[in-house]
């Protein structure tokens, strides 16, 4: 019988089949896309992050990000990673480095979808595959997290994401965050020729419309060439009842999901996988959701606080002037979110 099955082959997914086999188990991961698998995403990667990937084999080429910028007009605010660098790197290059680790340890990535999930007391059966365990780190909207009933309504504004990358050098080795009353826009270096430029809003907009909220941004990106489609996502937020349901683990944004306005959406992912398969080596696998909700309380708590902020117009043109202003309570929050 197979240690582990895995539902999805995005880092999430991936991370959990590379801790689980350097602990001995037999990992296999179920995605029904080619590799690498690609997804709108802010491409960043804070310090704790990139301290994950390193230990589990993992370097992918990517541009070294110092901090964060916030951006609005003529108000500037930013804070330096404290605890080393982050990392700006395509998605399709992070999936493609997890993969090859994951090979290189012996993990096998079938191709197919994880869909009926039937359980038993001592195994998982899915896919025409027979489990000890099943983790679904199928994603946002994950379909296994919603054939187990484990959803919960929405509560609150939905956000929307949309991405879409230009060809020029890099003018920062900050993430900048661009305000505005719409929404905020995301610049991440991924490499020496190359940014990604992700928005995030309540409104479903054009991305070309988007821009127009930030026309210092928009009047930069003009000496860049676009190389690629807009990607989209959302709605953001997503409200899980448990992380744990029988023998099947959620993992990564299938565990639950508040914004991306913080950028910790990998960081958060390969800790999940890391802290699932140490409960399930332990045999306590009903331990993971207590330990999931302890290791993303202060993301949770921050991010939900500043998209509370954001979605109201008004109090969103306050955000950047308060961060100029009380330059050390900026620089904490950004630490705390290393």
């Amino acid at each position: 019988m197979i240690d582990l099955l895995v539902a999805g082959g995005g880092p999430a997914g991936l991370a959990t089949a590379i801790h689980a086999t350097l602990t001995g188990m037999e990992a296999v991961v179920i995605e029904p896309r080619p590799s690498p698998v690609d997804k709108a995403c802010g491409e960043g990667v804070m310090p704790g992050g990139v301290r994950a990937l390193s230990a589990l084999g993992v370097d992918p080429a990517g541009q070294e990000l110092r901090g964060i910028r916030y951006v609005d007009g003529a108000h500037r605010a930013q804070a330096a990673f404290r605890d080393g660098t982050g990392l700006g790197v395509r998605r399709t290059v992070l999936s493609a480095a997890l993969a090859r680790r994951a090979a290189e340890l012996g993990v096998r990535i079938l191709p197919g979808k994880v869909d009926e999930v039937r359980q038993g007391p001592d195994a998982v059966t899915t896919a025409g595959l027979r489990a000890r365990w099943l983790v679904a780190a199928d994603g946002l909207h994950s379909p296994v997290r919603r054939g187990l009933g484990l959803d919960l309504p929405h509560r609150g504004p939905r956000r929307y994401g949309l991405r879409r990358h230009y060809r020029m050098a890099p003018w920062s080795d900050f993430v900048e965050v661009h305000w505005s009353r719409d929404g905020e826009a995301y610049v991440t270096p991924v490499s020496d020729d190359l940014v990604g430029v992700a928005v995030l809003s309540t409104a479903r907009r054009t991305y070309d419309t988007y821009l127009d909220r930030f026309p210092e941004l928009a009047g930069r990106l003009r000496h860049g060439t676009i190389v690629n489609g807009v990607r989209g996502a959302g709605p953001l937020r997503q409200r899980v009842r448990a992380r744990v349901a029988g023998r099947v683990l959620l993992v990564g944004d299938a565990a639950g999901y508040v914004d991306a306005l913080t950028g910790e959406g990998i960081a958060l992912a390969l800790a999940s996988a890391e802290a699932a398969v140490r409960c399930l080596r332990a045999g306590r696998p009903q331990a993971y959701d207590r330990a999931w909700r302890r290791l993303t309380l202060r993301h949770r708590l921050l991010t939900e606080a500043l998209v509370r902020v954001s979605c109201r117009r008004e109090a969103a043109r306050l955000i950047v002037p308060a961060a100029c202003r009380m330059p050390h309570m900026f620089a904490a929050a950004v630490h705390a979110l290393q």
